[in-house]
C-alpha cells in the first residue's frame, strides 16, 4: 500500500518529469550524461546545444585535441578528465560499434567515463529499456522515503528494482529526481509541505525523536 501511495502521489505531482538533459539522439544523451557527473543538467545544458552543432557525431570528435575539447566544456567540472572520457569513448565507438551508442549494458560500461549510473540513463531515455538510475537525488529520497534501505547506490538500485513495477522504473526514476529537486532537498527537506510525509519513513523517525 505505502509503495503505491508513494507512486501514484508522485506520478500526481510531476505528470510531466522527464530527463532534464538535452539530447535528441543516443548518442548527444550519451555524452550529456558523462559531462553531467558531478555537474548540474542545467549547467551542460547550456553548452551542449552549441558542442553537438561543431561535433554531431562520434567521428566529429576524433580531431579534436583534449585541450580543443577542454575548452567547449571548460564550465563543467572535472572537464579535463571528461575531455579525455569523450575522446576515448567516441574512439571506441567509431573503432568498435560503427560509430553507433550500443544498446547493451555490457558494451556502454566498456566505454571511457560510462558506470552504471550513466549506461542506465542512456538504456532507459535513449533505448527505452526499464532502468532506474540512481543518482544523488533517487538515492537521498527513495532511502527516506523508505523505498529503499540501503547505505549504497547498487543496493539501493536493487531494492527499488523490487519495489517498483518494471514497467514504472524510468518514470519513477524521473520523479523520484524531481521530488529531490522541488521539495526533498539535501539539506532543508520541505516536509511541511510534502505531499508524502504521511507514509515517510525518515519524516516518522524525525517526529519520533
Amino acid at each position: 500500500m505505502t509503495v503505491s501511495f508513494i507512486l501514484s502521489s508522485l506520478a500526481r505531482l510531476y505528470p510531466d518529469a522527464q530527463c532534464a538533459l538535452l539530447f535528441r539522439n543516443p548518442f548527444e544523451l550519451l555524452i550529456a550524461t558523462i559531462l553531467a557527473a558531478q555537474a548540474t543538467d542545467k549547467s551542460v545544458n547550456k553548452i551542449t546545444p552549441e558542442l553537438f552543432r561543431k561535433y554531431p557525431t562520434p567521428a566529429d570528435f576524433l580531431p579534436l585535441s583534449p585541450e580543443e575539447l577542454e575548452a567547449s566544456i571548460r564550465t563543467i567540472g572535472l572537464y579535463k578528465n571528461k575531455a579525455r572520457h569523450i575522446l576515448a569513448t567516441c574512439t571506441l565507438l567509431v573503432s568498435r560499434f560503427g560509430g553507433e551508442v550500443p544498446a547493451d549494458r555490457a558494451s556502454l560500461e566498456s566505454l571511457p567515463g560510462v558506470g552504471r549510473k550513466t549506461a542506465n540513463v542512456v538504456l532507459s531515455n535513449a533505448f527505452g529499456v526499464p532502468a532506474i538510475a540512481v543518482d544523488t537525488h533517487v538515492f537521498r529520497v527513495a532511502n527516506r522515503l523508505g523505498l529503499a534501505q540501503a547505505a549504497t547506490v547498487l543496493e539501493t538500485e536493487r531494492q527499488l528494482m523490487g519495489n517498483i513495477p518494471e514497467e514504472q522504473w524510468t518514470i519513477a526514476h524521473h520523479w523520484l529526481i524531481t521530488h529531490g529537486r522541488q521539495v526533498c532537498h539535501a539539506r532543508k527537506p520541505a516536509c511541511s509541505s510534502c505531499d508524502l510525509h504521511p507514509v515517510c519513513a525518515d519524516y516518522h523517525k524525525k517526529t519520533e525523536e
